[in-house]
């Protein structure tokens, strides 16, 4: 198949996830496009199956904000024309799966008929689609989709609740490919990070008021206060600078280190000891799994879709948004005993096999296979 993937192009999930998608697929033969206005930060190889279109958006003074979706559309049907690309798969309603059916529409005036397939990430739901000015638009967006998959089942639920909708949501969860993670790194790579008795406490993500950074910070004082230890803060956000503030207020500043957008991730995880993801809300947790996936148990809350990925008291543990001594007595349960911590990374791994991507990318291809065939039927 020939397939046009439109993503946004970040270290945000559903990024992450689109370009995984599309290298694994065309890892099985597939021809794949990718369409935005940035090339993936994970999309590291162009090859002859793996391609990338950039979308330019023109300075027109006329215009207080550039008209992304416009631009998108354009681009989506000069790429369809020029590739003879078959389906569309969509990352996040809107504004791409909005700008997706707009050049479908133009598509069919030249007699091209294209399917769309949309996948919900969460933040398209929970945050910016049910604000009253998107709600129409993303109702509009999904029920005109020919498929549409959310990445959990708690984001399928939240997405039928708030919108009117009346298509079909499948659920086919984010993935990850393990065989990224087998550790081929040597201690000397965790001397860099941490001296041999301290404990390494990770936390990454986008350090928006959603993941809860302060209460990250606060489990960390409370576990240093038990047994030596150093928290890892990576990603970059409207937080970090209030964050740092605090960790210094906390007399810790020299135990944390704010790693910002490291392309180390796989290392960083592979030492760690610990993950903590107090989020008020997440869709899925993908980086939670990503942890699991290098062994690290996970210290949660019980939000969203994280407990489909955490097990309690397998994988890690599950606490209510909020509830820093709950989550600190869990990771010093784990962290106190080392044949518990050996155990419970052990216990990480072997749950984030049900996430190879070797399982969850055929569903995607069987969505495409039908939706196509429904389409020629139509």
């Amino acid at each position: 198949m020939k397939i046009g993937i439109v993503c946004y192009p970040t270290f945000g999930g559903s990024g992450v996830v689109a370009t995984e998608l599309g290298l694994e697929l065309s890892k099985r033969g597939h021809e794949i496009h990718f369409i935005t206005y940035n090339q993936p930060v994970r999309l590291e190889l162009i090859s002859n199956n793996v391609h990338y279109h950039e979308v330019n958006v023109p300075e027109y003074p006329l215009f207080h904000y550039q008209p992304y979706e416009l631009a998108l559309s354009s681009k989506l049907v000069d790429m369809v024309k020029l590739h003879k690309i078959e389906i569309l798969h969509v990352h996040y309603a809107i504004p791409h799966a909005y700008a997706a059916y707009m050049a479908k529409k133009m598509l069919i005036e030249e007699n091209i008929h294209v399917p769309i397939v949309t996948t919900l990430h969460g933040t398209d739901i929970t945050l910016v689609g049910s604000h009253p000015f998107y709600k129409p638009a993303v109702t509009f967006s999904i029920n005109k989709s020919d498929a549409v998959t959310a990445v959990s089942d708690s984001l399928k639920e939240d997405t039928l609740r708030l919108f009117d909708i009346k298509n079909e949501i499948k659920v086919v969860t984010n993935f990850i490919d393990l065989d990224k993670y087998t550790g081929s790194f040597s201690n000397c790579h965790r001397a860099i990070l941490a001296k041999d008795d301290e404990k390494i406490i990770t936390h990454i993500s986008n350090l928006r008021p959603v993941k809860r950074v302060d209460d990250v910070i606060e489990i960390f004082y409370n576990i240093q206060k038990e047994m030596p230890a150093k928290l890892m803060l990576a990603g970059e956000g409207p937080e970090r600078e209030r964050i740092e503030a605090r960790c210094v207020e906390l007399g810790i500043y020299n135990k944390v280190a704010f790693l910002g957008k490291s392309h180390e991730i796989d290392k960083i995880l592979w030492f760690s000891d610990l993950f903590l993801l107090p989020s008020q809300t997440e869709s899925f947790g993908l980086a939670a799994l990503e942890a699991m996936a290098s062994r690290v148990p996970v210290i949660s809350s019980n939000t969203g879709g994280i407990p489909e990925v955490n097990v309690q008291g397998v994988s890690g543990f599950l606490s209510d948004v909020g509830d820093v001594a709950d989550m600190t007595k869990n990771a010093l349960y784990i962290l106190s005993d080392e044949a518990r911590l050996e155990t419970f990374k052990g216990n990480a791994r072997q749950t984030a096999l049900k996430f190879d991507v070797q399982t969850i990318v055929p569903q995607y291809e069987k969505i495409y296979e039908d939706t196509l065939a429904k389409f020629l039927v139509l």
